[in-house]
């Protein structure tokens, strides 16, 4: 069996399932675990400069889109070369990843015709679950990926149970995005009312939406945790001008390792946010340079 995986968090599925030897081909973005990673081939790049401001990559990706184009390009010389035999992409997010399209055009151009293509579309915490599901069926590991499911769900569901001891809980809001800014939507709010937050204008199993600044300063947050997709924490402090005038306690997270990644790693993610919300009880789960106060 040949894997290949066009985003990073189907990457550290296949990992946590024990399989990352079979791993061929990864995309530009997969950077974890290290020892799953490393030398394998690259088989996608961004069509835009992804190190400039919030701000620039939102008109450059907005520019791609209009024109009907995939933000992302696949090596297909590299994944004729690789030679999967499966391969993992997404089709929830048009900016998070190749599209599905694409991954198809490019498997039928160079690739045997019994090449089988495995899609994730991860909209809320459920369907993360389901995703992990659907990639241990397709790699043979059905039962292991079910004991990953279930160890998961119960540290999530006893993080939620800790948290409903609380009276008082944070209004909280998290952005997705700076400028223009994106209330994040998707596994997010569930994940804020499962670590002792309130969430506010978005709910489970909205999208994530662009939001006004006076919509934001409205909701009157106590705090907002800002985690743009795929920045670090060492980027979003780049863009510390698109922070100035954001409302309540401002708390940045390395959105791109955790939040937005849907994995595996969403129980880390789930902690990092109750650690946020309530110190005196979940402090100890906040990872190292997971979090920083602005």
């Amino acid at each position: 069996m040949r894997i290949a995986s066009l985003i990073a968090s189907a990457t550290e599925i296949v990992a946590a399932l024990g399989l990352s030897d079979r791993l061929v081909g990864i995309s530009h973005e997969c950077d974890w675990p290290l020892a799953a990673v490393k030398g394998r081939a690259i088989l996608t790049s961004p069509k835009m400069d992804v190190t400039r401001s919030s701000l620039d990559i939102h008109k450059d990706v907005q520019a791609i889109v209009a024109k009907g184009l995939s933000v992302y390009n696949i090596d297909v010389a590299k994944l004729k070369e690789a030679k999967p035999d499966i391969i993992i992409t997404q089709d929830q997010c048009e900016v998070c990843a190749v599209t599905y399209q694409d991954v198809v055009a490019a498997t039928q151009s160079c690739l045997a015709s019994d090449a089988k293509i495995v899609t994730l579309h991860p909209d809320s915490l459920d369907d993360i679950f389901t995703d992990i599901l659907k990639v241990g069926e397709a790699l043979g590991v059905k039962e292991r990926a079910e004991k990953l499911v279930e160890e998961i769900r119960e540290k999530m569901e006893a993080v939620a149970e800790k948290t409903k001891r609380f009276i008082k809980k944070p209004r909280v809001i998290c952005l997705e995005w700076l400028n223009p800014l994106m209330a994040a939507g998707n596994w997010i709010p569930e994940m804020v009312e499962m670590s002792g937050g309130i969430n506010g204008l978005t709910k489970q199993g909205d999208h994530t939406k662009v939001i006004s600044s006076e919509e934001l300063k409205a909701y009157d947050p106590d705090i907002v945790v800002v985690m743009p997709c795929g920045f670090k924490i060492e980027q979003t402090l780049a863009n510390r001008a698109d922070l100035k005038n954001l409302p309540g306690k401002i708390v940045i997270v390395d959105g791109n390792t955790y939040m937005n990644r849907p994995g595996p790693r969403i129980l880390e993610s789930l902690e990092i946010l109750a650690g946020i919300f309530h110190p005196e009880l979940f402090a100890t789960k906040i990872l190292d340079d997971a979090v920083v106060n602005f």
